[in-house]
């Protein structure tokens, strides 16, 4: 089993008095599932789950109202087999967005206390607007996804220590050996190639190499746009399988804003925005949107007509590439020739797992253009990507002591190929140091 971060976020929901029944929502096939499992199996004398989408007879449980006991006596009904067992018993509802009424359930578990209640469910269910409207106030929300860079370092046997070191490094500004660089940027390489996909992150430990992670990858493809196909009723399903098989398009051109008047003849931009937000709100994309002005706040402050499209997970870009482009990924790590796309995705991807929104600017008359920003308690961060180790103009103007324009600006950061440094006006730090970035300004 891999080690997730749920892990001890689910130890802690457990150790909290009174706590709620959960809800465990992310995209398909990211994990949720298991680690539920394992949870349950390591810390309760019984676990009782219940599979919506599977065992479709449980549906009907409800049927009689949402008395806890009524409940109990209904899933004992369908499974005599099963034990309830007061403050020791783990009820597990899976796939809930194939039964939304199940969350109307939550406000008697909460009130009436004598089982904890963990639910999971696809952030592709459309009827998610309504479980949120069913449980307000009686449940706890934990959104999960795929493995994060250190889950991955995780995966391949590194412990706390090791990643403390690495935070200890970015902390004092202190360079890598060449030795720990060489080796750190070859597991980002890995880790960009495969994402955080759990079969595919666990077949590449399994084989140590890339065999078979990319028949996963393209039915994992696959089985995204079958699913879009099944859950986007009421929406036009063409036009959102047309923006998500667009986005790598883009990421390959320089300006890599995604632009719907591209993707079909006479298309829209505010024909695609319900298109664009339910690929957001289903787990499968980032969404960066144009900042008007580079100042505080960041929410409010952009423009929802532009935007970038980035992938959740930098394997599936990888794995939605052609064939040529895969072996040359694979075998000679050659990312540079994505025009910065490939980078800019994970770094996006790995800020987005860390909570932050993404924002980018780009201002023509000025000539500056900053790929992400974020924020510490005084000030409003730049960030750059560099696929290569370029000059950086738009960083320095920003950040110039005498440019009024920037006044929320006291720093920036600049993500590359190189070791740490710092020359005065901003910090300089290798891409696979990104999932430390919250960390470092919090502290």
């Amino acid at each position: 089993m891999l080690r997730r971060k749920i892990d001890t976020y689910l130890e802690n929901w457990k150790d909290t008095p009174e706590h709620k029944p959960l809800i465990v929502k992310g995209a398909r096939q990211i994990g949720k599932t298991e680690s539920i499992r394992l949870f349950g199996k390591t810390h309760y004398a019984n676990v009782v789950e219940v599979n919506f989408a599977l065992q479709k007879t449980y549906k009907g449980i409800f049927d009689n109202g949402y008395e806890v006991d009524s409940i109990l006596k209904n899933i004992s009904l369908i499974n005599p087999a099963v034990k309830f067992t007061e403050r020791r018993t783990l009820i597990f509802f899976d796939e809930l967005q194939e039964c939304p009424d199940c969350a109307t359930s939550l406000k008697s578990f909460k009130q009436d206390g004598r089982y904890d209640v963990i639910c999971s469910g696809s952030l592709m269910g459309v009827y998610y607007n309504k479980i949120e409207s069913n449980s307000v106030g009686y449940k706890e929300d934990y959104e999960m996804y795929s493995l994060d860079f250190e889950e991955f370092l995780w995966a391949l046997g590194y412990d706390d220590a090791r990643i403390n070191d690495m935070y200890q490094h970015m902390k004092d500004g202190v360079p890598f050996s060449q030795v720990e660089l060489d080796t750190f940027f070859s597991h980002f390489h890995d880790y960009m190639v495969i994402g955080g996909m759990p079969e595919v992150v666990n077949t590449f430990v399994r084989n140590k190499n890339f065999s078979n992670t990319l028949k996963i990858q393209k039915q994992l493809l696959l089985d995204y746009e079958e699913d879009i196909t099944k859950y986007a009723e009421g929406f036009d399903q063409a036009r959102i399988l047309s923006v998500y098989r667009h986005i790598s398009t883009f990421l390959a051109k320089e300006n890599k804003k995604f632009q719907v008047t591209k993707i079909a003849h006479g298309a829209r931009n505010r024909e695609y925005v319900g298109a664009v937000e339910w690929l957001y709100n289903a787990g499968i994309v980032n969404v960066c949107y144009c900042m008007e002005s580079p100042e505080l706040p960041l929410k409010g402050n952009y423009d929802p007509k532009q935007y970038k499209l980035y992938y959740r997970d930098t394997g599936m870009l990888i794995a939605s590439l052609d064939e040529e482009a895969q072996d040359d990924l694979r075998k000679n790590r050659n990312f540079n020739t994505y025009k910065g796309g490939i980078y800019e995705n994970i770094v996006a991807d790995m800020l987005a797992k860390q909570g932050y929104d993404l924002y980018y600017y780009r201002n023509d008359k000025v000539g500056v253009e900053m790929d992400f920003f974020v924020r510490n308690a005084e000030s409003l961060i730049p960030v750059e990507v560099k696929a290569n180790d370029n000059a950086t103009p738009s960083l320095n103007k920003m950040i110039a002591s005498n440019n009024n324009m920037f006044d929320d600006i006291k720093f920036g950061i600049k993500f590359c190929r190189k070791n740490i440094g710092f020359n005065g006006k901003y910090y300089t730090f290798p891409y696979f140091l990104t999932f430390l970035t919250k960390r470092f300004l919090r502290e």
